[in-house]
């Protein structure tokens, strides 16, 4: 219900209508055109295109060009407090993860890498893209650096498992902890293309540093996560 009177903006009303109506809804199943919730609650359709949009960048709904508005699949949650592979990560929330490996070679380090990885310039690490897959939806495209001195004989076969388990239970080398930044941004027309998304297209950029228990660097990871299908979580502690 909508009351055209009330301080609540008419706009930020119909966001939680629809929000009650797609409870109802499956992800994937259409909704109503602007015209029709135009004409369903006697509102300009300026106004009904203000709130799809925002449930749309809120990730509630997704457009799809030439076809309508449907329900958006739930984000992904994943929180920044450990330190999981995304195989590991997805398992965990009864999702079934896949890796596409879209490239993987072994490259003389560039000064940039070098130095993420407390090594000499020109030293090998291998590079290696990935396409991160959970039930069938592209979520991420990840590409890594791991040093060749570190982790010998890297074969393709262990990339698409959890490359954290071959670190540990393979090679006997304990991880200790990572750093990571995270940063929005905008999709690349490559990037978008791998993701199945618009160029453009909201991302979210985290940069990983892995380390050993005894502070070697073992991994710097560059990741572009898709914006509608992805949001972490930070449990925060009130210091004193």
């Amino acid at each position: 219900m909508i009351i055209k009177d009330s301080h609540i903006p008419i706009y930020y009303q119909l966001e939680v209508e629809i929000k009650e109506l797609i409870k109802e809804l499956n992800p994937g199943d259409p909704i109503y055109s602007e015209r029709e919730f135009s004409e369903k609650y006697e509102i300009s359709r300026m106004t009904v295109r203000q709130a799809i949009n925002n449930l749309v960048a809120e990730g509630v709904l997704v457009r799809q060009r030439g076809k309508g508005t449907f329900v958006a699949a739930p984000k992904v949650e994943q929180e920044l407090s450990g330190m999981t592979s995304f195989s590991e990560d997805m398992k965990k929330r009864g999702l079934t993860p896949q890796t596409k490996i879209l490239d993987f070679k072994k490259i003389a380090s560039t000064m940039t890498i070098a130095n993420k990885l407390n090594i000499q310039e020109g030293d090998m690490v291998y590079e290696v893209t990935r396409l991160r897959i959970a039930d069938d939806i592209p979520m991420a495209l990840e590409t890594s650096y791991i040093p060749v001195h570190l982790i010998k004989e890297l074969q393709v076969e262990t990339l698409h498992a959890s490359f954290y388990e071959y670190v540990e239970d393979t090679l006997q080398l304990k991880i200790s902890h990572a750093t990571q930044t995270l940063q929005s941004t905008l999709a690349e027309l490559e990037e978008s293309a791998s993701l199945g998304i618009a160029s453009g297209a909201p991302v979210l950029l985290m940069e990983r540093f892995g380390y050993l228990e005894n502070g070697t660097p073992f991994e710097y990871v560059k990741s572009i996560y898709r914006g509608d299908r992805y949001k972490f979580v930070i449990d925060m502690k009130r210091s004193k």
